[in-house]
């Protein structure tokens, strides 16, 4: 009975954790409130689950190994590289900003608390991360502009492994003993044998990789055994420096040359967010209301401290000399939540210092959630009416997903990002995917429904999709992705094909998730690739009370309109379900030909030599996506 019962636990906490990260999926919001919310009420609010109790000598282990996932996982996402190419605002925050908010939050926490100094600086080190499983979900709701976008965003994804490589020198720092030639020579050894088991060890399996010495089926499991054995072996033969073996474990292979870790990471962002699931569920179930609501009225000042001292101080010193404006910088000031590394490494740390009595350990996990669900709850809740307040928000989610890359796609791609348009063409076609980027189009290059697509495809501030291949599965399949990022009403597809009289099975299941059609009920590939073989010019006009909408249709008898820019600067697209009324203040783009070549073009007729071409061009696309 024992058994079962144990059983039906974990299993409901499994359950509950997924259900969770299902919530946060559907309201767009960030999981980490959800999972901490179930902890809490399962755990010290109704009794239901005692983690100590229920999971005994296993729980640590089980913490041990989560968090080790965890920190492999996010350290695999550090490329150099890649700190270097995002600006240097971005590549100050995650190294002067982070000094700045350790120092700050951990005097606050020093004297506030009369921590023991070391406790304070890895205090400060647990909450100097923001990530982005809590940054993205507000940029999304928020809509702050390009600059505040991009440098929250990447911010979250550098600075998450590079905060838990500081977390654990500090920690690893602490159990040496922290003062005197013998505790510097411990930490010395933890370093050692952290660099040469985690060096090694990466180079031992970057090359059972590119070697192809281990199966295609083997190699995540196998990479997730080998990473779990250097933990242990390395805690082995120095205490506690696994943690740190396995952060430079990660480190080293993401920026290995040639190392492929795309499919490793799937396979353990998939791990992370089931261990990351259940291990908060396990985590806030745990807590000690008393000690919570004992810490009281100082841990709001530190919440304050962190929020509105710590956070502006680190922008403000990472932004000088850059072209950021002031009311950008307050942005960048007011959104920094803290989240999953802050939470999962603490409560691990807190288990493991006890023993060491240093004053203040007591307070690390209520003060680490304190913080935690202060800065993601009052961000979350004041970022719209401060970027209101500042004015740094966009007016709509105006950026545009096209799906294809066909000569038509590119034609409008490039209409869209000269309108001022962020646009992204995706898809599978290395030719025609090169092509659009040398004409300046942002390009993804790949399957747009793929793991690959959801890490690397940065969707912050879009909010239309066009499905513009020449495959319709592969249309169908993007609608149904994206249709709960975007909204059924923000997804249209381009139609190819004006006889719809014969359906096969496949088409007419198709056509149940078949959005607006693009452009018009009326418009198609043919339509448009003829109009732009025979140099037709993409036109913008002013609606205007002096000329309205439909004075503009009667001058203009050969035009296919494609979208339009309301006085507020949002994109509307024109498509099957566009109504008459064009208000004032609008400015149609529409495809216009030049009445000169008009004697060129045999209206509908889509065998001209230049649609040839382009229809030449669209085959091959479609045979790469067959």
């Amino acid at each position: 009975m024992l058994t079962l019962d144990l059983a039906l636990i974990l299993s409901g906490i499994l359950a509950l954790g997924i259900g969770a990260q299902w919530l946060a999926w559907y309201l767009k919001q960030p999981s980490i409130l959800f999972l901490l919310l179930i902890g809490i009420l399962i755990g010290p609010i109704l009794g239901f689950f005692n983690p100590d109790e229920t999971m005994g000598d296993l729980l640590f282990p089980f913490i041990s190994l989560g968090v080790a996932v965890i920190l492999f996982e996010g350290s695999l996402t550090l490329e150099f590289h890649e700190v270097k190419s995002h600006g240097r605002v971005v590549q100050m925050l995650v190294s002067v900003g982070v000094l700045v908010t350790i120092t700050i939050v951990s005097i606050a926490a020093y004297f506030l608390f009369e921590m023991d100094p070391k406790i304070a600086i890895l205090f400060g080190a647990l909450v100097c991360v923001t990530g982005p499983t809590v940054i993205v979900p507000i940029l999304r709701s928020v809509r702050p502009n390009k600059n505040i976008s991009n440098i929250l965003r990447w911010e979250g994804i550098i600075i998450d492994p590079i905060g838990a490589i500081a977390v654990v020198l500090v920690y690893e720092y602490i159990i040496s003993g922290g003062s005197g030639d013998h505790a510097l020579l411990v930490f010395g050894k933890i370093l050692l044998v952290s660099i040469l088991i985690g060096m090694i060890g990466a180079y031992l399996l970057a090359q059972l990789f590119k070697r192809h010495l281990i199966p295609e089926y083997l190699r995540n499991v196998f990479a997730l055994a080998y990473v779990l054995l250097l933990f242990s072996i390395s805690n082995h033969i120095e205490h506690e420096s696994g943690l740190l073996t396995v952060t430079i474990l990660g480190v080293a292979l993401a920026n290995w040359p040639k190392f492929e870790k795309d499919d490793l990471l799937d396979f353990k962002e998939s791990l992370s967010l089931l261990l990351i699931s259940v291990l908060f569920i396990v985590l806030a179930a745990r807590l000690n209301l008393d000690s919570l609501l004992s810490i009281g009225i100082p841990s709001l000042i530190l919440l304050a401290v962190v929020m509105f001292v710590a956070r502006p101080a680190s922008v403000w010193a990472s932004s000088v000399g850059s072209k950021l404006k002031f009311n950008e910088k307050l942005m960048l000031s007011w959104i920094g939540p803290r989240g999953i590394v802050a939470a999962a490494i603490s409560s691990l740390f807190a288990i493991k210092l006890a023993e060491y009595d240093l004053a203040g350990t007591e307070y690390l996990v209520p003060l680490v959630f304190v913080i935690i669900i202060g800065t993601v709850l009052i961000q979350s809740l004041g970022a719209k009416p401060i970027g209101n307040l500042l004015k740094v928000r966009e007016a709509s989610d105006n950026g545009v997903l096209i799906i294809g890359s066909n000569p038509v796609a590119l034609k409008i791609a490039q209409s869209l990002r000269d309108s001022g348009f962020d646009v992204v063409m995706a898809h599978n076609n290395y030719t025609n995917i090169s092509r659009a980027r040398m004409e300046g189009v942002k390009t993804y290059f790949g399957n747009p429904v793929s793991d690959h697509a959801d890490r690397n495809l940065d969707l912050i501030g879009f909010g239309h999709l066009f499905a513009m291949s020449m495959d319709r599965e592969l249309n169908t399949l993007c609608e149904i992705n994206y249709r709960h990022a975007f909204g059924k009403k923000n997804i249209y597809r381009l139609r190819y094909n004006d006889d719809n009289s014969k359906k096969n099975e496949r088409q007419e299941r198709n056509d149940y998730w078949q959005s607006a059609w693009l452009f018009g009920e009326g418009i198609n590939y043919g339509k448009l690739a003829s109009m732009i073989a025979n140099n037709a010019k993409i036109k913008i006009t002013n609606i205007t009370d002096n000329y309205s909408y439909e004075q503009y249709r009667e001058d203009n008898k050969n035009y296919i309109a494609l979208y339009m820019i309301d006085k507020n600067g949002s994109l509307k697209v024109f498509s099957s379900e566009t109504g008459e009324n064009i208000p004032s203040g609008t400015k149609i783009i529409a495809l216009v030909h030049d009445p000169e070549n008009k004697k060129n073009i045999p209206n509908d007729n889509p065998a001209n030599k230049g649609q040839k071409k382009l229809k030449t061009l669209a085959d091959k696309e479609k045979k790469i996506d067959d």
